[in-house]
């Protein structure tokens, strides 16, 4: 029997929920229980009257699998509207990082050049660490970690992806 692998696609997904209790258990639970995989997952209460709640999803799977995870998503009740803004055309997507770096001497000079390369911003400086706010694509945040590892890092907290697609239309 040859066991046949197909390729895996990294997609964003953007869902409108009602905003009441269990809805994000019953969203993760489904892809528990199917033994799909959550990249990254972000929730903001997104109207003025707190009733819908905007949920993005990273994940990875075959075409068919994502098709099955949105059909699925879908059918949950207090679900709006699910999109794959992967599949939809031109997307922003920005994550949030702070970085803690402990260091002396060169480098915490190389830590704070790196930082304005990179356009993070110092938001805590003591005599021995600085912790680094950056913003930008998941890469740039990856890329910047990875250059900290090299010069003291301590610990990363990231808030997670959220995504919007171009244009003057939204979800």
């Amino acid at each position: 029997m040859k066991i046949q692998h197909r390729a895996t696609e990294r997609h964003v997904l953007t869902l409108l929920v009602d905003n009441e209790a269990g809805i994000l258990a019953r969203i993760a639970g489904m892809f528990t229980a199917r033994g799909y995989n959550i990249d990254s997952l972000t929730v903001a209460d997104i109207t003025e009257d707190h009733a819908v709640s905007r949920i993005t999803i990273v994940t990875n799977g075959p075409p068919p699998v994502i098709d099955q995870i949105m059909a699925q998503l879908e059918r949950l009740v207090p679900v709006h509207k699910v999109i794959d803004l992967c599949d939809e055309g031109p997307f922003v997507e920005r994550e949030l990082a702070l970085v803690k770096v402990a260091g002396k001497g060169e480098n915490r000079v190389e830590a704070l050049r790196l930082a304005d390369v990179f356009r993070a911003k110092v938001v805590d400086s003591t005599t021995s660490s600085f912790i680094f706010e950056i913003t930008g694509a998941p890469e740039k945040v990856d890329r910047f970690v990875a250059l900290m590892r090299e010069l003291g890092l301590v610990e990363v907290g990231r808030t997670g992806v959220v995504g919007m697609m171009r244009g003057p239309e939204g979800v």
